[in-house]
């Protein structure tokens, strides 16, 4: 019986000492000298018998201190022989640091009747260098700098170009072909161009003075903007009624100018000049009236328009009856379109 149990377990032994001499480990990297931010595979190969079951670690993060891993593992088996196999895994790595640098060995477990064996591989150097831009002496010569590298331009970068260069040439085209079409077709039945009604500058003042009183300015503190655009009103109804271009234009200058359009120094004018006059000083001198001012050059403003607007014919009885500048706007129509011609 001793006999029996003594050569069991000389075969065991011998039988663990044959499968430890089948396994073997190798890893390292595909070559030992990059640049940095270049790309490499770090391969570990496990050669083994069929039967064995191995584990093999998962590497994560880094293989060894600033080498690290971008991709894997991706693993792949192949057969030897009818008795063994090979196992390999790669590993995607890189470096951004120079130096020399030694890869740790790699092992694989193998569970056995007597417990785990373990089995290594040896070390792997890996040398990350600086790309060389100048000459190791750049104490002589300076260099300049050197040209970014030109590229070509492939088909798939041109083809939109090509397209959208086509769209717009067809587009041009068209709209070449359409407006040659409109006035071909003009030209031929003698059409004339249509010319829309202006509206009258007493309409276009009560618009503009209503927005300005929906705007509320002087309400919100907003004092030196609501002269502003109230003078700015009464200024545009003096160009479209008169021809009296006086945005640019100082008070005095804009008096002068509509007197020499035929405008009477009557009451009219008084408010003319005093609606003026209060408004530049509170543009020019911070001068701040109450609020029942605000109000008053409101009603000033549009009374002003009211009396002095352009108003239908009327009878032989009526005429007697209108103010001197209400015949006056009748009779400055003629000469606004004068002083516009005067201007261009």
């Amino acid at each position: 019986m001793g006999r029996l149990m003594a050569v069991f377990t000389i075969l065991t032994l011998s039988a663990a000492n044959l499968v430890s001499q089948d396994i073997t480990v190798t890893s390292g990297f595909d070559t030992t000298r990059i640049y940095i931010g270049d790309q490499l595979d770090f391969t570990v190969v496990v050669e083994q018998p069929k039967e064995v079951a191995l584990v093999i670690p998962v590497l994560k993060d880094t293989i060894c201190d600033k080498v690290e891993i971008l991709a894997g593992p991706v693993t792949d088996t192949s057969i030897i022989d009818d008795q063994r196999i090979k196992v390999i895994t790669r590993y995607l790595v890189t470096s951004f640091d120079s130096g020399f640098y030694v890869s740790h060995p790699i092992y694989v477990d193998a569970e056995g009747p007597d417990g785990t064996a373990r089995y290594y591989s040896g070390y792997s150097r890996l040398e990350v260098s600086r790309v060389s831009i100048a000459p190791a002496d750049t104490t002589d010569v300076i260099y300049d700098i050197a040209a970014p590298y030109g590229a070509p331009v492939t088909i798939e970068e041109a083809l939109p170009w090509v397209l959208l260069a086509l769209l717009i040439a067809l587009a041009l085209y068209g709209l070449y072909r359409l407006i040659y079409f409109i006035v071909k077709k003009r030209m031929k039945n003698g059409e004339e161009e249509i010319e829309l009604p202006r509206e009258p500058a007493h309409v276009i003042a009560f618009r503009e003075l209503e927005i300005l009183r929906g705007e509320e300015l002087w309400q919100k503190g907003e004092i030196k903007e609501y002269y502003s655009r109230l003078t700015g009103i009464l200024r545009q109804y003096l160009d479209n009624r008169y021809g009296v271009s006086s945005l640019e234009l100082t008070t005095a200058e804009t008096l002068e100018l509509l007197v020499k359009s035929g405008f009477k120094k009557d009451e009219s004018y008084t408010k003319l000049k005093m609606i003026l006059d209060g408004s530049d000083l509170v543009k020019f001198a911070k001068h701040r009236p109450g609020n029942e001012v605000h109000e008053s050059f409101y009603d000033e403003t549009r009374d002003f328009v009211e009396v002095t607007m352009e108003k239908p014919e009327t009878t032989g009885n009526d005429d007697e009856n209108n103010d001197g500048n209400a015949k006056n706007g009748e009779e400055s129509s003629l000469k606004q379109s004068k002083n516009r011609e005067e201007k261009r």
